[in-house]
């Protein structure tokens, strides 16, 4: 696999091991049956045992039967699983990234013994509800709040393009606290089976199409106060977790664009027209050197944020810079591969043009490419233009 400056040969025996784990599961067990799932519109969930078996869900986490390993290693799992699909990269994402990790970091000891070792092991599935129908780039702005009426709270509200929703059995809902003083923002741990609930389906993407995408409705849903998040209080708590998960994306992308370039590399040497191979021209040529050095610096921009972020001082701003590079590095660098694979790349037999299409959404979720360039503009300069 690319890795044209050596960067794998600095990694330990354990992040090799799990490098060399997360790529053979993708290899024999998702990347044969991704393209009909990708067509279908569905998600292979005969997996998430899998994935959890594998410890893949939260590893850089510590205690309740979790790995602890390096922020490398996980960096490293999520690009081998995004090389797979950025679909199979976020059910991962989302149950370690969204949901567990705010339970670690938010949560009471009694919540972390209920969720995290049943969410480790796959049994039970989270999802993150922070977006609503009106309020994306904004979310500060949400609409679903929560009203305390003795020992419970009852919550009402909206929210959208859920990863996981329609399978989960607890929603990480944010939600505005009308019974505190000037309304702040909190967790709210919310089982998916409760009265008010709903998760419908969202169908019909043309994006991100092998993951489960849906809605939480929430009509006066009554949890008892226990299910609150006790360890924070506003924007702080969400935007955490998006800083934990878009970690994993920056990483992910370059997964996904060094499966486009080894799908174009091996196309193009194995290709034959005008009596030879493809490779052998200069345009095609051309093309691999500039993907290789596009995936090559986002993957030293990868690394150097895991370096910073094991040391503590990894800001949000980083993040933003990673997510907003690599994300657009590896949606221009798939068209580039679709476009060497001629005719054949529009087929579900190439993974290029199912990369493309996911990276649609990756540039745009979690910060949209244009709110991550507002959030480095007002650091190099303390202006914010979005106020």
């Amino acid at each position: 696999m690319l890795d044209y400056v050596g960067l794998e040969a600095d990694l330990d025996s354990e992040e090799r091991m799990v490098r060399d784990t997360a790529r053979e599961f993708v290899e024999k067990e998702f990347k044969p049956i991704v393209g009909e799932h990708y067509i279908d519109g569905t998600f292979p969930t005969e997996l998430i045992p899998k994935l959890g078996e594998l410890g893949f869900y939260a590893p850089n986490l510590d205690g309740y039967g979790l790995p602890g390993l390096s922020e490398t290693a996980y960096g490293l799992l999520m690009q081998e699983l995004e090389a797979g699909d950025s679909g199979l990269r976020s059910m991962a994402s989302v149950q370690g990234a969204l949901v567990m990790y705010p339970i670690y970091a938010y949560g009471s000891d009694e919540q972390k013994e209920q969720w995290l070792p049943e969410m480790g092991t796959g049994e039970t599935i989270g999802c993150f509800g922070l977006t609503e129908p009106e309020h994306g780039s904004n979310p500060s702005a949400m609409e679903t709040y929560a009203t305390k009426a003795g020992n419970e709270y009852v919550l009402n509200g909206s929210k959208t393009w859920i990863t996981n929703s329609p399978i989960a059995d607890v929603a990480v809902v944010w939600a505005r606290d009308r019974s505190a003083e000037n309304t702040p923002v909190r967790g709210f741990l919310v089982e998916t089976d409760r009265d008010g609930v709903s998760t419908n389906k969202i169908d019909e993407k043309l994006s991100l199409r092998a993951s489960i995408t849906g809605e939480i409705g929430l009509q006066n849903v009554h949890i008892p106060k226990e299910n609150m998040l006790p360890g924070v209080s506003g924007m702080k708590g969400p935007l955490s977790c998006l800083t934990q998960a878009r970690f994993g994306i920056a990483w992910g992308a370059v997964g996904a664009a060094r499966d486009c370039f080894e799908t174009a590399r091996e196309y193009a040497t194995d290709r034959e027209q005008f009596g030879g191979p493809i490779a052998r021209f200069q345009l095609q040529q051309e093309k691999l050197a500039e993907m290789a050095t596009q995936i090559t610096t986002a993957q030293l921009l990868a690394y150097r944020l895991s370096e910073l972020k094991e040391r503590g001082e990894m800001t949000p701003q980083h993040v933003s810079m990673a997510k907003r590079n690599n994300v657009r590095m590896a949606r221009d660098q798939s068209r580039i591969a679709r476009e060497m694979l001629g005719g054949n790349g529009i087929t579900a037999d190439y993974s290029p043009m199912r990369h493309m299409a996911n990276l649609e959404t990756v540039y745009t979720y979690e910060g949209t490419h244009d709110i991550h360039t507002l959030v480095l503009g007002q650091d190099l300069t303390g202006i914010a233009a979005f106020e």
